[in-house]
């Protein structure tokens, strides 16, 4: 396919009411996978859908994915610098003139209706953001470690009920609110993680809305190599080290920042030896919850506080 039908594809994506974008980054398998899915929820959609394909491989590895006959329309972009965070401001670039744009990972699967679910949240409340909930399906049995921790088991909530902040591979933005709002992902994070979470934080401190939708349910499959210990206490101290530096970024300067740096500090140190109480408690009393949940918390806790001191952990890092 010609690099002028690839940009033809993605033009008519953004000339869509809505529009779904599924980043990639070297899973050809799991996109093969979802892109079918993806296609039929398009065409059900009670409007116009496309669905567009931003690939963060700079070789464009998942073009000849998106090439195929058998999924139809889709779009396709490369954009090359690495990082979440530019892949998703591609998106909105692209979606530029849609009204709505929903994001996906390529790791995951929609529930039947996953899309009309989002559309009718949004219709309902009018929000900016509608986010719905994922589940976890693991590639391997985990070990009881795993388990006992509720690593992987993520929050509920009624429909409707209103959000701080949201993770974006379940999200679906009013584009049209968000340009108003003057909101958009931040490169500088898109090797560390948090992109998501200061671009949410920013709708709602701008004055927008975001809404739980329950029914709109996505499975993540956890390939074997990230349900283990080592990968989930990287991933909580990772987590607790983007959470400072995106609340000292939305805090500002002066008076606020060092008050911010004061807070996150105390924050970090109290989980830290919280973290470190409970699984000392876990060892006394032979619980397996309470050292992994320990562990958990208190590597959470030193990423606080080695993220007010500025230390960014790059989480997707590419060598």
């Amino acid at each position: 396919m010609s690099s002028a039908r690839f940009k033809g594809l993605a033009m008519s994506c953004a000339e869509a009411p809505v529009v779904i974008a599924v980043l990639t980054y070297l899973r050809p398998a799991r996109l093969q996978a979802l892109l079918p899915v993806l296609v039929r929820q398009a065409a059900e959609a009670p409007c116009r859908t496309r669905v567009l394909v931003v690939d963060n491989d700079p070789e464009a590895s998942a073009r000849s994915i998106v090439d195929s006959p058998e999924f139809g329309p889709v779009g396709y972009i490369c954009e090359p610098r690495p990082g979440i965070g530019a892949a998703r401001s591609r998106a909105l670039r692209e979606a530029r003139g849609a009204r709505l744009l929903a994001f996906i990972d390529d790791d995951e699967i929609p529930s039947a209706g996953w899309l009309r679910s989002l559309l009718e949240t949004h219709r309902r409340t009018e929000a900016a953001a509608v986010v719905g909930p994922v589940v976890s399906e693991f590639a391997a049995k985990p070990e009881e470690w795993i388990v006992s921790g509720g690593f992987f088991v993520r929050r509920r909530l009624p429909t409707g009920t209103e959000v701080s902040v949201a993770a974006t591979n379940n999200l679906l933005i009013d584009l049209e609110q968000i340009a108003r709002l003057g909101v958009d992902f931040d490169s500088r994070f898109g090797l560390t993680g948090g992109e998501d979470t200061l671009f949410t934080r920013q709708i709602v401190q701008r004055g927008g809305k975001i809404v739980w939708c329950d029914e709109a349910l996505v499975t993540d499959l956890v390939p074997e190599d990230r349900s283990t210990r080592k990968w989930v206490l990287q991933r909580a101290f990772s987590s607790g080290n983007t959470w400072s530096q995106v609340s000292l970024e939305l805090a500002g300067g002066g008076y606020k920042r060092l008050e911010g740096h004061c807070r996150l500090m105390g924050a970090g140190c109290v989980r830290s030896v919280g973290g470190a109480l409970r699984f000392a408690f876990g060892l006394a009393t032979s619980s397996v919850a309470d050292k992994a949940k320990g562990l958990r918390t208190l590597a959470r806790g030193a990423g606080m506080i080695t993220g007010v001191f500025g230390y960014s952990y790059q989480e997707y890092g590419r060598g």
